[in-house]
């Protein structure tokens, strides 16, 4: 390639550069660093030796004061000092309920040996820590940077938890991987969710222009003590699963169920061919 060919692809390259609003969204390697303070923080069974409190709470501070700003900034928005302030008043009672979900995962789970195993090797763990903190922060106005956060978590773990998605205390999510909890999902207290399940929307509505309608219920609500086996899909925002209902593992789910019932699918047919003793 000779230098006038190779100028003219750089400018051609160079020249997308120009077309954004020059605003970049909030740093996301300073989003993975503040996030791997964070954990010990509010989990003290992984903090190093050598490393501490005070440090750690430094980072974070940091870290998620330079993230709320940029945020704010990538959004054309104003960065409100009070959304950071009123954040980090809620640390503490966050990491009080993410105790409720080790508290959950230990109580629910015969094969956790210890408080340490889960925090260190649960992807339901991981997952609820950083939703937990992306929801108050969503719900403080920031923006862009829940949705981060959610992301980041999801590529870890394999769980997709929107950050607007309400999820009350000690919840566990076993196993995890495939979870998808939408936007406008409501889960009580002391729920439990398997592997595969989705609590998703049933149909979009349409404005009269036949754009996509925002902002309303989408998504179903399970009560207190439901528990939903692997790959149950539960669809509507006006599904609700009542308190202390179980939804058995593939079942496909549209319509609400009252309190204290098991829902199964149909029963599948099973055949056994032999295969003529050749093992």
């Amino acid at each position: 390639m000779d230098d006038a060919t190779q100028d003219a692809r750089l400018r051609q390259l160079a020249s997308l550069s120009g077309q954004g609003s020059g605003v970049a969204p909030p740093s996301e390697p300073l989003l993975v660093a503040t996030l791997d303070a964070l954990r010990p923080l509010v989990f003290p069974q992984l903090r190093a030796a050598g490393v501490s409190g005070d440090a750690l709470a430094r980072q974070v501070v940091h870290g998620f004061s330079t993230l709320i700003a940029e945020a704010f900034a990538s959004c054309g928005a104003r960065d409100e000092r009070s959304a950071a302030d009123a954040f980090f008043t809620r640390v503490p009672t966050i990491a009080a309920r993410l105790a409720d979900d080790v508290k959950a995962a230990f109580d629910g789970d015969p094969a956790a040996r210890n408080d340490l195993e889960i925090v260190v090797c649960y992807p339901g763990i991981r997952a609820l820590a950083v939703h937990r903190f992306a929801h108050e922060l969503d719900a403080l106005g920031v923006p862009l940077l829940p949705r981060m956060m959610a992301e980041h978590a999801h590529r870890d773990t394999g769980i997709d938890i929107h950050p607007r998605a309400t999820i009350g205390d000690a919840l566990f999510i076993d196993h995890g991987t495939g979870v998808v909890i939408g936007e406008t999902a409501t889960i009580g207290r002391r729920c439990r969710i398997y592997q595969g399940v989705t609590l998703g929307a049933k149909n979009f509505d349409r404005e009269p222009d036949g754009s996509m309608r925002r902002g309303y219920r989408r998504h179903p609500t399970l009560e207190d003590d439901v528990v939903v086996y692997a790959g149950a899909t539960i669809l509507g925002g006006d599904t609700v699963i009542g308190r202390g209902s179980v939804v058995a593992g593939g079942v496909f789910l549209t319509k609400s169920v009252p309190a204290g019932h098991v829902v199964t699918g149909p029963k599948l047919e099973l055949r056994m061919i032999s295969m003529g003793g050749t093992i």
